[in-house]
């Protein structure tokens, strides 16, 4: 599309791709040649209503809302969580803590947000929308029957942006940093601080410090700490979960926020390319044709190994990552231990 179209001209090309092709948002926006960021844009002073930061302290009124779904996606995977938002801190990384909604939320990449009201077959439907520089959906909320429309009215009203003009600029998203080769690393160092690890969570400052890229750390993982797997692992450890009521956490994620499902998982599908968990209050859905590598990975921690199935995309980006229910202080579930075993390493 011409990128000098109008904010009307692109407003009515991408609902149009909606209703016609029966796209999603974010396909829509992509059929058009805009991002999502941009489209919804576009619908300031129509659907959206652009909302001022600091971003979070908008989510910090976000429990008076009440039960809402909340939304985090990549370009594979979706997930989707019914709850409430509970125990809302904010230091140098924003935390939610609810047994039902779990978030880590990088807000430096919050660039953008937007209350959305659209009048669809199954009613109106109230969202808010926050999108990163590129214009790059980085979290969704969306109410529901239950929720509280008065708080969500309350809240657009606090934080209604002065400026009201339809469209947004959004930058070109950066190219990846280019991996330094595997002969550049400290391959011994990096071994051995992977063996020394206390918790999980020192994993990602290991890949820095070394300078070592996500699945090439991988590569380079001490022996037996990282093997890969055929891309079918997905599926085959969701069904087993679902098959023996084990308790897992699934991690999806992107630039500006992590979302944790933690519990048993009861109905999985596979439909199309996507393989589903359509639970009550919890939906993933992943695009298991994008999947280009999956690992099994095995972490030391002061609790014991902690093993994950990690899958990624052609772009070596995390499309999700499943470990089996733990916390600080108790050893990794013997069932989840049973269920990995299970998976075949491929070369």
């Amino acid at each position: 599309m011409n990128q000098l179209a109008t904010h009307e001209e692109q407003y009515h090309a991408f609902h149009n791709a909606k209703k016609e092709q029966k796209l999603r948002n974010r396909e829509a926006a992509q059929a058009i040649g805009i991002t999502e960021g941009q489209a919804i844009a576009n619908a300031v002073g129509r659907e959206a209503v652009r909302l001022k930061g600091p971003f979070h302290e908008i989510i910090a009124e976000v429990p008076k809302l009440g039960r809402v779904m909340a939304l985090t996606r990549n370009e594979g995977t979706v997930h989707e969580k019914i709850g409430t938002y509970e125990n809302v801190s904010f230091d140098h990384v924003g935390l939610v803590v609810g047994p039902d909604i779990d978030l880590r939320i990088f807000y430096s990449q919050w660039k953008h947000g937007y209350a959305v009201t659209e009048e669809t077959e199954k009613g109106t439907q109230r969202s808010l929308q926050f999108y990163d520089a590129t214009g790059t959906a980085v979290h969704k909320i969306h109410l529901k029957d239950f929720s509280n429309v008065d708080a969500w009215n309350n809240l657009v009203q606090k934080f209604r942006s002065e400026d009201q003009t339809p469209g947004e600029e959004v930058e070109a998203a950066k190219p990846a940093p280019a991996e330094k080769p595997d002969s550049e690393i400290d391959q011994e160092g990096f071994k051995a601080a992977w063996l020394a690890m206390k918790d999980t969570h020192d994993f990602f400052m290991l890949l820095r410090k070394f300078g070592v890229g996500r699945t090439q750390g991988l590569r380079l993982a001490p022996e037996g700490h990282a093997y890969k797997v055929d891309n079918n692992a997905v599926k085959q450890i969701l069904e087993a979960a679902a098959a023996d009521g084990t308790s897992i956490m699934c991690f999806v994620g992107n630039p500006g926020n992590i979302q944790i499902h933690t519990g048993p998982i009861k109905n999985v599908k596979e439909l199309g390319p996507w393989i589903n968990v359509l639970d009550e209050t919890f939906n993933l859905h992943l695009r298991t044709d994008l999947i280009v590598e999956s690992w099994v990975v095995k972490k030391p921690t002061e609790d014991g190994i902690v093993t994950s199935l990690e899958v990624f995309d052609k772009n070596g980006e995390i499309m999700a990552q499943f470990f089996g229910e733990r916390k600080p202080g108790k050893p990794e579930l013997e069932a989840w231990r049973n269920i990995v075993a299970q998976l075949s390493a491929v070369k």
